[in-house]
């Protein structure tokens, strides 16, 4: 598909070949395929979404801003009972909203632990997915109404 700005600014859309285009100032066209042209669908959760609560986005909140973390040390920033953290974490994991990563050095932002490298073996760390930011988003945009 070849794009076309009118004398008034506006795009017109016409076939690759459209005889219309023949004599056409070629600065004023521009290649377009359909994702160009056509809005995107708008993001909707899964089935899973009312399964959630305040606490899981509390935790997707948390790892959002702060990056990989673990069960523990997110328990006691968000001030919740560690079995809490654990199986939220697990859950949100199942549901593809968190992903396990490699113990790794983690170094928390000012605000949280300032200027702290920590490493623990022992942990199951986490981080948030690109699905666990849409539902995030969405939880943000549709909790603000």
């Amino acid at each position: 598909m070849i794009g076309y700005y009118s004398r008034e600014n506006v795009l017109k859309v016409h076939r690759a070949g459209c005889s219309a285009l023949a004599n056409a100032d070629q600065a004023r066209l521009v290649s377009l395929s359909w994702t160009d042209i056509l809005a995107p669908e708008p993001f909707r959760p899964g089935d899973d979404y009312p399964g959630l609560d305040d606490v899981d986005f509390r935790i997707l909140a948390h790892h959002d801003r702060y990056g990989i973390d673990y069960s523990l040390a997110v328990a006691r920033h968000l001030s919740v009972d560690r079995d809490t953290a654990f199986a939220r974490h697990r859950s949100l994991r199942d549901r593809g909203l968190l992903e396990r990563v490699e113990p790794t050095m983690v170094q928390y932002k000012k605000g949280f632990v300032n200027n702290k490298w920590i490493k623990h073996r022992n942990h199951t760390y986490y981080a948030i997915t690109d699905r666990g930011r849409a539902y995030l988003s969405f939880y943000r945009e549709h909790s603000e109404q």
